[in-house]
């Protein structure tokens, strides 16, 4: 199984990072592309502006926020997103980039639960 990490982009970059990806649906305010060093973005991985906004970080709603952005990830271009995400991750190391304040409560450990489920190979290979 590849390596997952999480890593805020207002942190510096680390050799070990591998494939650095930004799993957010708006860019970062005020970081460049160079200081953001990601090597790819997508944003259509992230929760829907509307799920953004229903959640607005409040804890109290988080089993519900969990519920909905893994059924999001299931159609459109999240699913499409996601697979492409996989096989990051079944590439090799990856790190997933954000720029939420608080990541525990944010959506970020759902997507790392569903990439560690998602990109396991097969039982019995």
């Amino acid at each position: 199984m590849a390596t997952i990490k999480v890593r805020r982009v207002y942190d510096a970059p680390d050799p070990e990072d591998g494939t650095r990806v930004l799993v957010d649906r708006l860019w970062p305010r005020g970081v460049s592309k160079e200081r953001a060093a990601v090597d790819a973005w997508l944003k259509e991985v992230a929760p829907s502006g509307e799920l953004r906004g229903w959640y607005h970080h409040d804890r109290s709603r988080y089993e519900d926020f969990d519920a909905r952005y893994r059924s999001e990830l299931e159609y459109g271009a999240a699913a499409q997103a996601l697979e492409r995400l996989c096989a990051l991750v079944r590439g090799g190391p990856v790190t997933l980039v954000t720029s939420v304040k608080s990541v525990e409560g944010s959506h970020v450990p759902t997507l790392v639960d569903v990439l560690e489920k998602s990109a396991e190979p097969p039982a019995g290979r």
